[in-house]
């Protein structure tokens, strides 16, 4: 076959991933406008409170210090896919969860990292390194690097449309610029690049930039990107409030479009500007039509969710979500408590299903000064709580709201009239879409800081975090079914 007819024909194959047979799974987000939402599913209300455990999948625990799994599972036909902190990728059977394959790799990834199956071809990353594995044997068909000296990490789950596999890398200080990525989906030679970060660095201190979940991609093909932030966060008696990246150090905290085709930027808009509290605008763009109107729903650590008109670009409506203290403007010389803190906000993306998002939001403030750049994990993430919000798309409204007692550190995911939220203390529950009722609780045998996956009959949930006090820890990736 021509190298022009391949690539025909993967963009046949791709173009409609949103379009998925048979229940399944196929991408960290289920399809290309994030929805992260399954139709052609029998879970709903009425049947998630039957789930049982059908079967369990043990990994070893020795990972990164985020778990063994931080990926999203996938599920095409009759095989789940899973990708482990170590960058290994197994495929399992999905009616047993027997081994079929596993290609090791030893590539330590903090995540969320994670799959992509299109067409019988499997992609994913090490850390450095974006590949293509035969899904049907772990064979693999082609790898290319894209970390290197401004471009330090690659965490992110790929996204495959029109013959063109979308990858991003994160960029660290000193003088990391991450980048949005174009790949051939068939060969993996280099479509674009997008430089996340305008102009080089003022300071060789400053960093940052990237994308650290999926992107989404319309029906035009255009890309959607949530683009992270600049750093140091705080600051130094040398250079106090962030004066390492001077000015609105474009594109961080930014939603950012692209032609999907050539990479060109058509249009951004700038969450955060001069962001020094680490407030990442880093979910999954959530792409929708809401009352004959093109929208598009993004939201961050900052712990705003914003939406725009996709048409004149114009923002529709903003809503602030959790609990928010001295999070706007500069920060104050002394030490103060900053809510939300360096790992609460909208941490991991949200889901939308009739006319609703459902927001997964972690409670967890931070002490912060514009003189200091604190570590993140000083404030252990187990002392954190959570809420979920159902928002009304059009307006923004809050049309309910549960409060977790344990981080959400997974996504939202809806199975049809339910909503699935997995927490950091190992427990995954369910909740009507209606009005938030629970309507399941489950316990999985680890921490967990996955997010789950639907399939027609299937719900595939990872656990493999270090929560601490859990008697007996095991990494596993669990099925529950009927």
């Amino acid at each position: 076959m021509s190298k022009i007819a391949i690539a025909i024909a993967f963009a046949l194959a791709a173009s409609h991933l949103n379009h998925t047979a048979g229940g399944s799974w196929p991408s960290a987000n289920n399809g290309l406008t994030s929805h992260r939402a399954a139709n052609a599913t029998v879970l709903d209300a009425r049947s998630i409170p039957h789930l049982r455990v059908l079967w369990r999948f043990r990994f070893s625990r020795s990972a990164t210090a985020f778990g063994a799994i931080t990926a999203n599972p996938v599920i095409v036909g009759d095989t789940v896919y899973v990708q482990d902190s170590t960058s290994s990728v197994y495929a399992l059977d999905a009616r047993t969860g027997a081994l079929r394959w596993k290609r090791t790799i030893a590539a330590p990834n903090d995540g969320p990292n994670g799959l992509a199956v299109v067409r019988g071809r499997l992609y994913t990353a090490t850390d450095t390194t974006a590949f293509a594995l035969d899904a049907a044997t772990g064979k693999q068909f082609w790898a290319h690097r894209l970390a290197g000296r401004y471009e330090q990490f690659v965490a992110i789950a790929p996204v495959v449309d029109r013959g063109r596999v979308y990858y991003s890398t994160q960029g660290f200080p000193p003088g990391g610029r991450g980048a949005l990525y174009a790949l051939s989906a068939a060969t993996g030679r280099l479509v674009w690049r997008f430089q996340t970060i305008e102009k080089p660095w003022l300071h060789p201190q400053a960093g940052g930039g990237g994308a650290w979940y999926p992107v989404s991609v319309d029906a035009a093909g255009d890309v959607y990107a949530g683009i992270a932030n600049p750093s140091p966060w705080g600051g130094s008696s040398a250079l106090p409030n962030g004066a390492a990246f001077p000015g609105r150090a474009l594109y961080t905290d930014s939603l950012v479009v692209l032609a999907g085709a050539t990479g060109k930027l058509l249009w951004y808009d700038q969450v955060t500007r001069h962001d020094v509290r680490d407030y990442d605008f880093q979910v999954s763009p959530v792409l929708a039509t809401v009352g004959g109107r093109r929208v598009v729903f993004g939201a961050g650590k900052a712990g705003r969710v914003v939406a725009w008109d996709r048409t004149s670009h114009a923002r529709i409506w903003s809503r602030a979500v959790g609990t928010h203290l001295h999070d706007l403007g500069p920060l104050p010389k002394r030490s103060t408590t900053v809510c939300p803190g360096f790992l609460g906000g909208v941490l991991t993306p949200m889901a939308y299903a009739r006319g609703r998002l459902f927001v997964p939001v972690v409670e967890l403030c931070s002490r912060e000064s514009a003189m200091t750049t604190p570590n993140a994990f000083a404030r252990p993430p187990a002392q954190g709580k959570g809420a979920l919000y159902a928002l009304e798309a059009a307006t923004g409204r809050i049309a309910w709201e549960r409060t977790l007692r344990s981080p959400p550190f997974g996504c939202a995911t809806v199975a049809r009239d339910a909503v699935i939220v997995p927490t950091f203390d190992g427990h995954v529950l369910g909740f009507a879409t209606s009005d938030g009722r629970v309507i399941w609780r489950a316990t999985l045998p680890d921490g967990d800081n996955s997010c789950p996956a639907v399939g027609r009959d299937l719900l595939v949930v990872a656990a493999g975090a270090p929560y601490p006090g859990i008697a007996h820890p095991s990494a596993e990736v669990v099925a529950f079914g009927q």
